[in-house]
């Protein structure tokens, strides 16, 4: 087993040359340009559960073991007995930004049977049925937003075109009004993006502080809606459901509401941003979708794969444990890290490639067990309707500009995506 030291703040970025037992996995020097693909390589090959003694910019966190292997994800994702989503939470940060209270009030962050009770009544706002009724409302909204985009400067597609996309997809499911998604994204890129200069000026301080409460203020206000007067949408079917023959208390619907809102918000952005970034670099795949539109669907998923949006989710052991000959501890950190394990060497050939004709297993929505992504068919959806659509219509776009990610180890996203719309030639 290695276990991190301490780096010296004065101490240069990491390199190939660093020892693996002196890097600090979740450092922000390493996350300024998207994940740190060598890095994890390295893990994968050295030491595929590494542990990092501490996170220097929350010396009030503990530190924890990374998990960066496809096997090793599955393992840990598959026995919520041992590794629990309840005890510590679902962040590498336990209470630094979002108290672990609040974070137990999500079902994400709970642990069978309450898990799955929750869950089961929330899957009743995705079910296929249900998605597939919104097939047309959401290419609508999609070819909607491209008609907006200005075609006599560069747009940024990660404002422009993809955000409203899936801040109004994702209201349409729960119920809010279209004239609050820009409320509702802001808010929710706040919060998912805490620690990014640029999106939260404020600093982390300021979602407990600021960001939450008028969530919790705008869900509230939405519950007492539909209370008096029910609709065809989520909200409505949360504040009729029952679980065990008692309604759901409110926080338990605002705290529901607010994961889908969060989920929805950043899984589809992320990726098809990254995705058509992709495309962009790699003419020949972009080239191959053109002549083929059924490739699509694949190319879905080798984005998901390679560009999977959250790039962690933590467990925290509830035993002493030997994972891939680590010793784990009871009550350590157990950190999946998806952006290592989709890129797997064991698993795929050429791992750092984008073939749009890959079709892969992934666990871009989880390795498996309980917590798989329940919106995972509606993200699909959203996928292929966004890149047919874009590229359909400007299939000859090009970067022009610097493509920037959001600082954060946990939300794997770009922030900026600067292309020159072409249309088609006549």
């Amino acid at each position: 087993m290695v276990r991190a030291m301490a780096l010296q703040e004065d101490q240069p970025r990491v390199t190939d040359e660093t020892p693996i037992e002196d890097v600090l996995i979740g450092e922000r020097e390493n996350w300024m340009d998207g994940p740190p693909h060598e890095l994890f390589a390295r893990c994968r090959h050295e030491c595929p559960v590494h542990w990092s003694s501490h996170l220097t910019e929350w010396p009030n966190e503990a530190g924890f073991h990374s998990v960066t292997t496809w096997d090793d994800v599955r393992t840990v994702s598959m026995d919520w007995e041992t590794y629990s989503s309840e005890l510590g939470g679902i962040m590498a940060l336990t209470d630094s930004v979002m108290p672990l209270e609040m974070q137990r009030g999500m079902f994400i962050a709970q642990d069978p049977p309450k898990h799955d009770r929750l869950k089961a009544m929330f899957q009743r706002g995705f079910t296929p049925k249900r998605i597939a009724e919104h097939e047309d409302r959401i290419r609508k909204i999609v070819r909607e937003q491209i008609d907006s985009l200005a075609t006599d400067r560069p747009v940024n597609l990660v404002d422009e075109f993809a955000q409203p996309i899936v801040t109004r997809v994702i209201c349409s499911f729960t119920g809010t009004d279209p004239v609050d998604d820009a409320v509702w994204a802001r808010l929710l890129n706040e919060v998912m993006a805490g620690g990014d200069p640029d999106i939260n000026p404020d600093g982390p301080q300021a979602i407990m502080e600021r960001v939450v409460p008028e969530i919790f203020e705008r869900c509230q206000q939405l519950i007492d809606a539909r209370r008096a007067e029910p609709k065809d949408d989520l909200i409505t079917v949360l504040v009729q459901a029952e679980v065990d023959g008692s309604k759901l208390e409110d926080w338990e619907i605002v705290m529901g509401f607010m994961l889908l809102m969060l989920a929805g918000n950043d899984s589809t952005k992320s990726t098809v941003c990254s995705a058509i970034k992709a495309l962009l670099e790699h003419p020949e795949e972009k080239q191959k979708l053109l002549d083929d539109p059924s490739l699509v669907s694949s190319a879905v998923e080798e984005s998901l794969r390679m560009f999977p949006a959250f790039s962690h989710f933590r467990r925290t052991a509830t035993r002493d444990v030997q994972l891939n000959n680590a010793a784990i501890k009871q009550g350590e950190k157990v950190i999946m890290w998806y952006v290592s394990s989709n890129r797997d060497e064991t698993k795929y050939e050429d791992p750092d490639r984008f073939d749009a004709e890959r079709d892969p297993d992934h666990q871009a929505f989880g390795a498996g067990g309980r917590h798989f992504c329940l919106g995972a068919a509606l993200a699909r959806l959203e996928l292929k309707i966004m890149l047919e659509e874009i590229l359909g219509r400007y299939p000859n776009m090009q970067i022009a500009g610097d493509c920037r990610y959001v600082e954060s180890p946990f939300i794997n996203q770009l922030k900026t995506l600067p292309v020159r719309l072409e249309p088609a030639a006549a």
